[in-house]
């Protein structure tokens, strides 16, 4: 690995490039590290059983004593849901606005981890020095309140962070992103800036959260049922704006889904959820109230299989059953991977008589994220020298490549970083200086990390192909075979239908185990493989399927 010069910054993502989540990323000079987010990914369908991924932390790890610091941009998961496993490995001061704190601590508490954290609060116009880097923050307009970019100066020049944003001239909360800080940044001189590039290839501008609220007053002012309003637990200005809407139509409101309770009484504690006295009731009060005196506001927009509005879908939710006539507005697009859950979750929807609004049909949800023209507008503010996108895939790092040409930036300026890349910078050059051990933590349950390749492989082969269990019992003395094979099917056939093809398979392992054991072997290792060996070769040719073939020995 090249030695990074002291004059020069490093910046490493250990997340949030060439993918959509668990973003996390390493700012270095000399002895001193301060790290961005602390992500989660949620897993597609190919990590079968994989409930989270994680960053690997290991060069983090190895670097402990240079880390002065964890700074949160917002309290979206792909941002702060990998902390309480960071935490348990690296136990460093953790930064963050009001909300995102509120947030973090509710987690924190859940693991276990909440009395040997060190939380700061990060205020608005307050600079925050860290080893040798000075901080300081910006408001940006985000889907969730509290969101900020950062700017971090270094020896080496200014950086700065957008954190995930958006240029939303009329904010629900009247907090709009703070151009004039933008603009002195641009006039001091930007080195590098990472910018969130999630919605570089679309076109404009990305519309105001308030449009989404004049959809909710159409459909409240044409609607005499129930509403039930599926969108993301962490929107709060969504949930904001059903609140006034309900408030206006004289309905009751009812918060469905542990991370929807959870988010709005936080936000409600903190002041970031306005809500009028009164008009919040509890999930088993919807029935008692006339149809048209109610809206629920629940999770499940993702069509996630344990998410209440899918579990309403399939007349499984304790409290709360779907009717005809229900209006179901879904205020959420699909992450990709998950259009099928949610289409399904709208068919179901359908079938019992509800009427769903989704975003095909009307203007129920818009993006966090700023595309083409709000991303040239930071550009223009800040000019800076180096650009890194950050926040989506590799598709994403190319069309930012083009976009910034448009703005004067040269495409060799524009870094297309993998995870891990250390990127080292100064005023002279900026370029890719070696790799950091970096990648993808699987979390299974309560394990962290003790899901690989090799276990993924075998669930995929299992899923594919099902498992198929030879059971030999052997005379320990002379190597005879006493009983069996006897063979156990799952997954691959049904043993009452395939009999025949069993029962051959059973003749061929004797056959193969006799011609192997006329010689007094004994040793498993060699007996298992002729098993696998036979069984394989014999059920491919019959059936072109490979299951897996796990053969017990049993000695007497």
């Amino acid at each position: 690995m090249v030695k990074p010069s002291r004059r020069s910054v490093t910046v490493i993502p250990l997340g949030g490039v060439t993918e959509i989540g668990k973003n996390m990323t390493v700012i270095e000079y000399g002895d001193d590290i301060i790290v961005i987010d602390a992500g989660v990914k949620f897993p597609g369908e190919e990590l079968l059983g994989i409930d989270l991924v994680i960053p690997d932390i290991t060069y983090l790890v190895q670097n402990l004593a240079k880390i002065r610091g964890i700074f949160l941009t917002h309290g979206h998961e792909d941002h702060i849901g990998g902390l309480p496993f960071v935490l348990r490995q690296i136990q460093v001061p953790v930064y963050g606005t009001r909300l995102t704190l509120g947030l973090v601590k509710n987690k924190l508490t859940e693991h276990g981890l909440l009395k040997d954290t060190q939380l700061h609060e990060i205020l608005p116009d307050e600079t925050v020095s860290a080893g040798c880097f000075h901080l300081e923050f910006f408001r940006v307009n985000h889907s969730v309140p509290d969101g900020i970019g950062i700017a971090i100066r270094t020896p080496a020049g200014l950086i700065v962070h957008s954190g995930d944003f958006k240029l939303d001239q009329t904010p629900v909360d009247e907090k709009v992103l703070e151009f004039s800080k933008l603009s002195r940044y641009g006039d001091e001189g930007v080195l590098l800036f990472l910018c969130d590039s999630t919605n570089v290839e679309r076109p404009g501008f990305t519309p105001s959260e308030k449009t989404v609220g004049d959809t909710f007053q159409s459909v409240f002012a044409q609607t005499k049922n129930r509403i039930i309003i599926a969108t993301f637990a962490s929107n709060v200005h969504r949930i904001q704006q059903v609140i006034n809407t309900a408030a206006e139509f004289n309905r009751k409101v009812a918060v469905v889904g542990r991370s929807m309770v959870n988010v709005a009484d936080v936000s409600q504690q903190l002041g970031y959820l306005v809500v009028p006295k009164g008009m919040l009731i509890e999930p088993e009060e919807v029935d008692r109230l006339p149809d048209d005196k109610v809206v629920i506001i629940t999770t499940g927009s993702q069509g996630e299989p344990m998410a209440a509005l899918t579990r309403m879908s399939t007349n499984n939710h304790r409290q709360i059953a779907i009717r005809p006539g229900d209006t179901v507005i879904i205020s959420a697009t699909p992450i990709p991977g998950n259009e099928k859950l949610v289409a399904r979750t709208i068919d179901n929807l359908f079938r019992l008589g509800a009427d769903v609004i989704y975003k095909d049909l009307a203007n129920v949800h818009v993006s966090g994220h700023a595309a083409q023209q709000e991303i040239k507008l930071m550009l223009n503010l800040l000019r800076p020298r180096f650009v890194l996108p950050f926040h989506g895939e590799y598709r994403h790092q190319a069309a930012f490549a083009k976009l910034a040409a448009q703005m004067g930036i040269p495409e060799a300026n524009v870094f297309r970083c993998n995870i891990g890349d250390r990127v080292e910078i100064n005023h002279a050059q900026g370029r890719v200086a070696g790799r950091v051990e970096a990648g993808a933590v699987m979390v299974d349950g309560i394990g962290i990390g003790d899901v690989g390749n090799i276990v993924l492989r075998d669930r995929y082969h299992l899923a594919q192909d099902g498992i198929v269990i030879a059971v030999v019992t052997i005379d320990k003395e002379n190597g005879i075979v006493l009983a069996g094979p006897d063979l156990v099917s799952r997954g691959f056939v049904f043993v009452r239908e395939a009999g025949d093809l069993l029962g051959e398979a059973k003749a061929r392992v004797r056959e193969a185990l006799n011609r192997t054991c006329s010689g007094k072997t004994t040793e498993w290792s060699v007996l298992k493989n002729v098993i696998r060996e036979c069984l394989n070769e014999f059920f491919y040719e019959k059936t072109q399927r490979r299951p897996i073939v796990l053969p017990i020995i049993m000695e007497i």
